[in-house]
């Protein structure tokens, strides 16, 4: 009798668990679906909101679930074996569910809410899926089929067919351009005939920041080409083609890691997953989940693959090379590109940070616009790694800078907090191997991103080179957040001439400074005797010396302007409105 009891208690705990599962993500696709209503009335604003708004859904609904746990039954919800019954429930309940992985995740959410990370077991949660995941029998339930006509007769009943209520301003423009670049790039690779070429447009568009894009491909025969149109607003009451996208790394860039979550209503998941990734098989699954605003699923597949990984590979966790940090000790795993980051126990002067403003800081870069120049990282709370792949160094490291941050249990080491970022080589260790065009080229993009960070409302705080990396696509990133804040919110100041010679002879500033003091003249310390890269970047860049640039900007943000940047570069861009956009290089 009293595992029937109990058995009813499990089934219930599950049902609830499902219910708050489906008013999250009922609540999440009338998030997307609104975007399209954003996008056309060009509220920018709106749309800068709503991807906050959509990244505290989650937690709000993990959070009344819990509650509605703790209402739906007299048992102690905290009893694990009572989870192992729940979790055999929960299972029945999603079975061919078309978003199951997402609903499992957010079973793993409720009991992560109420319980240590240290209990994991896939007996309670499901560190694995409790479902194979194949390939989709059929995806034509997410993508509409084009064939059978002329290339420019196919774009234009795929720009007329399109979801947009906004009218074009020139549809013919619009398709001259795109079939420039299509005959270019996709016509001499195709090797069937014209009229067996198909083409494959995801039946939701996606958006984010001021544009909408076209995603599907072009299939000839078993070769197939990534296909992306995207579209920008007037602001006038038309829309119009900014550029067209056929090839993956192109592809691959606009899915990119340094930039937000799209809004695409995407109600089965794994199926845009899926066709997203024969587009673009160098990402990995959650990269792509990140992409379609499911960072907490993203952060299951990360751990996933992060096991999968140790379980297959030998070589073993070492300090992250590059000049170590004030803030964060770093390590990783060579044959992994990702960056591992604990706050250390204590700081060094001249930082004034604490612990928990560090975490703020990141936790308002995971919530800001990252226009392509800020990494997304994943956050991690008592992850535990197997004590044997840490090196003799590494450990005696943790142990001198983090101890609070981690735990040695018999043959486990159980890390407290820490933060997970893409590998990408710093920019100063970049720079001692580039050649001329490369340093020069690196030089242009440590300027934009300064610049472009600026236009979103960010003020990097700490600019040295070795705080940006290079991605394999060249791009310069930032990913050092401790010292971040918004650009409105600092004081950019001339450095006062010395009033005596006195003054001028003394050893400290002559000159009262606040703590939102900045001075831009002092930007050229950054380059820490790099002449060459100095020179190229002051005959690009100069401006960034100049306290005009700031407040200039400045006053153009408190008026309510938002940036366009855009992930590919400006040659890409089809020639019109060009002057009015920062380039996304």
């Amino acid at each position: 009798m009293q595992a029937l009891i109990h058995n009813s208690t499990a089934r219930r705990m599950a049902k609830t668990i499902l219910n708050g599962f489906r008013s999250y993500f009922a609540d999440y696709l009338n998030s997307t679906l609104s975007a399209k209503a954003r996008f056309e009335k060009a509220d920018w604003h709106g749309v800068q909101q709503a991807n906050v708004d959509r990244l505290e859904l989650y937690k709000l609904k993990v959070a009344q679930t819990v509650q509605y746990l703790g209402m739906v039954t007299n048992k102690d919800i905290a009893d694990l074996e009572l989870w192992r019954e729940a979790k055999i429930a929960y299972t029945q309940l999603v079975f061919n569910f078309p978003n199951f992985e997402i609903a499992e995740t957010f079973f793993n959410s409720v009991f992560s809410d109420l319980h240590d990370h240290d209990k994991i077991d896939d007996d309670i949660i499901y560190v694995l899926s409790s479902q194979l995941i194949e390939a989709p029998a059929a995806e034509y339930s997410i993508f509409v089929r084009y064939e059978g006509e002329g290339f420019r007769d196919t774009f234009r009943r795929i720009l007329k067919e399109s979801e947009f209520s906004l009218p074009g301003e020139d549809i013919d423009l619009d398709l001259d351009r795109i079939m420039d670049v299509f005959n270019q790039d996709v016509v001499p690779k195709i090797t069937g005939s014209q009229d067996a070429i198909k083409f494959d447009i995801l039946e939701s568009t996606f958006y984010r920041g001021k544009a909408a894009y076209m995603v599907g491909r072009v299939v000839d025969g078993k070769n197939k080409f990534p296909l992306a149109l995207v579209f920008l607003n007037t602001e006038k009451g038309q829309l119009y083609v900014d550029t067209a996208i056929f090839n993956a790394d192109d592809l691959s860039v606009l899915f990119s890691f340094t930039r937000n979550h799209f809004m695409v209503d995407a109600p089965l998941p794994y199926q845009y997953s899926h066709f997203l990734k024969k587009l673009m098989p160098r990402k990995l699954d959650y990269e792509i989940y990140n992409s379609l605003g499911f960072p907490k699923h993203a952060k299951t597949e990360f751990f996933r693959q992060l096991v999968g990984h140790l379980n297959s590979s030998e070589d073993k966790f070492i300090v992250a090379p590059g000049i170590k940090g004030m803030v964060m000790t770093v390590f990783m795993l060579p044959s992994y590109n990702i960056v591992f980051k604990i706050i250390k126990d204590k700081f060094a002067p001249p930082k004034e940070v604490t612990h928990q403003i560090v975490r703020e800081k990141y936790r308002l870069v995971s919530r800001h616009d990252r226009i392509g120049r800020m990494a997304d990282t994943q956050e991690f709370d008592n992850l535990i790694f197997p004590l044997d792949r840490f090196s003799d160094e590494l450990i005696q490291e943790l142990l001198k800078v983090a101890a609070s941050q981690i735990e040695i249990r018999n043959d486990k080491l159980v890390i407290k907090h820490l933060y997970t970022e893409r590998y990408m080589t710093p920019l100063n260790i970049y720079l001692q191997s580039a050649s001329d065009e490369e340093m020069y080229s690196s030089m242009e993009e440590y300027g934009n991103c300064i610049k472009q960070l600026a236009a979103a409302n960010i003020f990097p705080g700490d600019m040295p080179l070795k705080n940006f990396g290079v991605t394999r696509h060249g791009r310069v990133v930032f990913y050092d957040y401790d010292e971040i804040a918004f650009l409105t919110d600092c004081n950019f100041r001339k450095i006062p001439e010395p009033k005596n010679e006195q003054e001028e002879m003394q050893s400290g500033p002559w000159y009262t400074v606040g703590p939102d003091d900045i001075f831009p003249e002092e930007f050229r310390l950054f380059f820490s005797g790099n002449i060459k890269a100095r020179k190229m970047f002051e005959e690009m860049h100069s401006d960034l010396y100049q306290v005009s640039f700031w407040t200039n900007l400045q006053h153009q943000i408190r008026s309510g302007y938002v940036v366009d940047v855009f992930p590919y570069r400006r040659i890409k861009r089809f020639d019109r409105n060009a002057e009015a956009v920062v380039d996304a290089h």
